[in-house]
């Protein structure tokens, strides 16, 4: 890694020949092999795009100019090449150079960009802003790895297009978002457009041919539409073109010559520039070239080989995938949907089983609900598959599509709650106090994977409106509910006080409760398993005469179950003290689960040390 390792600052680039920039681009992909197979990560994305992010960097200066990623997993290489490469030896971790773009972290980050389909309507804002306070820039978008299914991305490019400002949109298509195929035919009158003569001679002929007496109007209209006819039979850019866009491409976006050409003529428009590059998702590495899907994000594993190093112990996403598989089969009802997530919620199986009651709808999770509020109200029974942090994207057709109408939709919500490696774009920590804030929905939320696979069957086969089941990445818990899912549990006597939790919380809370027990605090717990229809009278029976009552939530507080709890049990008769242990309103960073519990002391000696603390402060008097 020769290349690599004498790059001491982005300008380095711009000063490159050609096979440097080549050879620059092999030792990113063996650095990124080499860092990536030991902390997991995002790969196949990230090895796609090493051309066009040397590219940019060669053209552009990113401490200056503003460079949008999207998907944001894309930037990796954009972070090794702007002095975070120690980082990611820790990638993701605790101390390390996290996975999305952070303008935090560094001033080459032009914006946040965890979740996709955002780039171009920023990239717009900050142009616009530029041309307001008179800046001096370039603001570029780089937009693909499936950020073109999400509706967002069309309103950005169409109020883009049509604003004149000077802007790139680069579209890194690696036939995630575009499965078109264009052929030789195209890609040769592509390459003719962007010869300099070609362009030259397109504004000699504007300057000209338009201002010849009489005639010159109505050859030139004449022309256009003759043009206009071969580009549409011909060319994929209409679409592009008909939004405002200066179309460039297609074009090979592993020939960094030709995109760093690309780039320049781009630069040199001064209006909105879209360039369409076709890349390799996984290029340079075979596994992930082979199977692309499989190498997006990936925990470590063998280089020479490709295997995993991760277990493959049943978790709650492949139960829940297997479970539904055979609830399907017996009823030809059940369909499963799910926005791009099709391995990570363990739908593959049932996509491959029942194909005909499959739908991937891509990034476009508030589509992904409304259709199923469409399927439900025709009689089908849609288990909408989608991670816990994606799903904030689709509150208002949740609320206004499923929820008003009451129709049965069951929300199955993956990664709910803490979630490790991808930082504070990714965290399941605010769900709680979205789906509370629902009507006609029911909440449930299992602590182990056999309690969620009973309420997967509840859910379908009992209930009759709006179910959304949240669970965490990975596996389950100790504490079964023997009773219905729907009732509150008592785990553990006590006389002193109570704590009230739900879902994975239960292990820490129970150990917490042993360790409190040791400092001559006797505690009960109670386990909740569904969290939207509680009856205060049940919950006040269980309390009893302790007389504080502590709600441990693996969420923030800003919606939270405790602060329901504070409303409803006094209205009850509960006369006590009630006290939330939560994740308060604070950005999650990147670490791991158990680290992030440490973190906010949410594991048990965490949670045991907020009740101690309450307790000195309140007095002997509460117990």
């Amino acid at each position: 890694m020769e290349v690599l390792e004498k790059l001491n600052s982005p300008d380095d680039i711009k000063n490159m020949s050609i096979a440097d920039l080549y050879n620059l681009c092999e030792d990113l992909r063996c650095f990124l092999l080499s860092n990536v197979s030991r902390t997991g990560g995002h790969l196949a994305s990230n090895l796609g795009v090493v051309e066009i992010t040397v590219a940019i960097h060669n053209v552009f200066d990113t401490e200056n100019d503003r460079v949008l990623f999207d998907v944001g997993h894309q930037c990796y290489i954009h972070k090794i090449l702007t002095g975070r490469r120690d980082g990611f030896a820790n990638l993701r971790g605790s101390g390390g150079v996290s996975g999305f773009p952070n303008p935090a972290e560094s001033d080459h980050d032009a914006f946040i960009g965890g979740h996709a389909s955002t780039s171009v309507s920023v990239a717009l804002g900050m142009a616009r802003a530029r041309s307001a306070l008179e800046g001096d820039y370039s603001v570029i978008a780089l937009i693909g790895d499936g950020a073109l299914t999400g509706g967002l991305a069309y309103e950005g490019l169409s109020d883009a297009g049509h604003s004149g400002e000077p802007l790139i949109v680069i579209l890194n298509d690696n036939e995630m978002s575009i499965t078109e195929n264009v052929g030789g035919l195209s890609r040769h009158l592509a390459s003719l457009r962007v010869r300099p003569y070609y362009l030259h001679f397109k504004k000699f002929y504007r300057k000209t041919i338009a201002k010849i007496p009489f005639i010159g109007k109505r050859i030139d209209g004449s022309l256009r539409r003759i043009k206009s006819g071969v580009k549409v039979a011909l060319l994929p850019s209409s679409m592009f073109e008909n939004m405002g866009f200066v179309y460039l491409g297609p074009a090979d976006g592993h020939d960094i010559k030709e995109v760093c050409k690309l780039l320049k003529i781009a630069k040199d428009m001064s209006k909105p520039t879209l360039i369409h590059l076709t890349t390799t998702k996984g290029k340079g590495y075979k596994f992930a070239e082979e199977s692309p899907e499989v190498y997006h994000g990936v925990s470590g594993f063998n280089v020479k080989n490709g295997e995993s190093s991760e277990s493959s112990s049943k978790t709650f996403a492949t139960v829940f995938g297997d479970t539904l598989v055979d609830l399907a089969y017996e009823d030809k009802r059940i369909c499963a949907i799910t926005a791009a997530m099709q391995s990570g919620t363990g739908l593959d199986d049932f996509a491959g089983l029942h194909e005909d009651r499959f739908f991937d709808v891509g990034i476009a999770e508030g589509h992904a609900v409304t259709m199923a509020g469409g399927l439900a109200k025709q009689g089908m029974i849609p288990v909408c598959a989608v991670y816990s942090t994606f799903i904030q994207r689709a509150y208002d057709m949740i609320f206004h599509d499923v929820c008003l109408p009451g129709l049965h939709v069951i929300f199955a919500i993956d990664r709910a709650g803490l979630v490790a490696d991808d930082g504070q774009t990714h965290q399941g920590v605010y769900d709680v106090g979205m789906f509370l804030q629902m009507p006609n929905i029911t909440v449930l939320c299992p602590s182990s994977i056999s309690e969620m696979k009973k309420m997967l069957h509840y859910a379908i086969h009992e209930l009759s409106g709006p179910v959304a089941i949240r669970y965490p990445r990975g596996g389950g818990n100790s504490y079964d509910s023997e009773g219905p899912p729907y009732e509150p549990v008592l785990l553990r006597e006590g006389k002193d006080i109570a704590m009230i939790s739900y879902g994975r919380m239960i292990d820490n809370v129970m150990e917490a409760s042993q360790l409190l027990e040791k400092q001559g605090i006797n505690s009960k717990v109670i386990k909740l398993t569904d969290i939207s229809n509680l009856s205060p009278e049940k919950l006040c029976s269980l309390i009893g005469s302790v007389e504080t009552v502590f709600i441990v939530e693996e969420c923030v507080s800003g919606g939270c179950l405790a602060s329901l709890l504070a409303l409803e049990l006094p209205s009850a008769g509960y006369k006590g003290n009630i006290l939330a242990i939560n994740l308060n309103n604070t950005a999650i960073p990147s670490a791991s689960v158990d680290e992030l519990m440490k973190m906010f002391s949410l594991d048990a000696n965490g949670i045991a040390e907020r009740v101690l603390k309450s307790y000195k402060r309140l007095g002997d008097s509460i117990i």
